[in-house]
This record gives structure tokens, sequence and C-alpha cells, in this order.
């Protein structure tokens, strides 16, 4: 995964939607759920002013999220992260726990996939040969 320059980087909260790919709205949400490891900066109109750091955790954050994992873990992942360190077994056990069931996930998405390949090949070799008259026939 590319990392941004965490440095002095000050981006806009549409910045940030654009790296990110969540909408403004969602990154609202996240700040206020606290999904966030840090506060968000704002500038003296009030404006959300955000780092290359944010931008990578959300980044994380993205990927968990879309691989499943619960908005409850994603909040404790992240609180463990504001704390620091010493809860680095907690936060293991957490995202291990996650993989534990993305593989899961996985395995029987390959067990759909087997499936549809074995269901496309009969079509296709019925289709082949001009017998595809009668397959899944509800009229037979």
């Amino acid at each position: 995964m590319a990392t941004t320059d965490t440095g002095a980087e000050q981006l806009s909260i549409g910045d940030v939607a654009g790296r990110t790919g969540l909408s403004v709205h969602a990154l609202r949400f996240y700040e206020r759920e606290g999904l966030l490891v840090g506060p968000v900066q704002r500038t003296s109109g009030g404006r959300r002013r955000y780092t290359g750091f944010d931008v990578d955790w959300l980044l994380i954050c993205v990927k968990l999220r879309e691989s499943g994992m619960p908005l409850a873990d994603l909040k404790r992942f992240a609180e463990l992260v504001r704390h620091g360190p010493g809860n680095e077994a907690e936060r293991l056990q957490l995202l291990d726990a996650h993989r534990q069931r993305v593989d899961a996930q996985i395995e029987a998405l390959e067990d759909c996939r087997s499936v549809i390949a074995w269901k496309v090949g009969v079509y296709a070799e019925h289709l082949a040969r001009g017998e595809a008259g009668g397959l899944w026939d509800p009229t037979v």
C-alpha cells in the first residue's frame, strides 16, 4: 500500500474524499464515530484540515470495512491505536480474527465459483453440440 507524505501536508475534506474514495458525509461519520486515530485539526474558520497520516489511516479503514470488518471492531481498533503502545497483542488478536473471517469468506466464494464454473461448462458444452434445448426447462 502506498503511503502519503505524513508531514505538514494540510488537506481539505474534499481532498481526503478524493484520495480515499469516501464521501464527505462518510468522513464526517468516521470522525463522529471515533474511527480516526487523532483529532481532525480545524482552521480558524472551523474547516477540517487533514494530514497525510489521516489519509493513510483512512485507507486502511476503507479496506477493513470493504472486507467486512464490523464497525464495532473498527472502532475498537482505532481506540487501541489511539491509546498508543502497550496493546499490540489485542490489536493483533482483533486483526487476526478479522483475517480468519475473510479467509472463510474467500473459501466460501471459491466454492461458489467452482459450482458456477461447472454450470458454465455444462451450458457451453451443450450449446457447442447444439443440444441446449431442455436445459433447466420448467416446461419439460
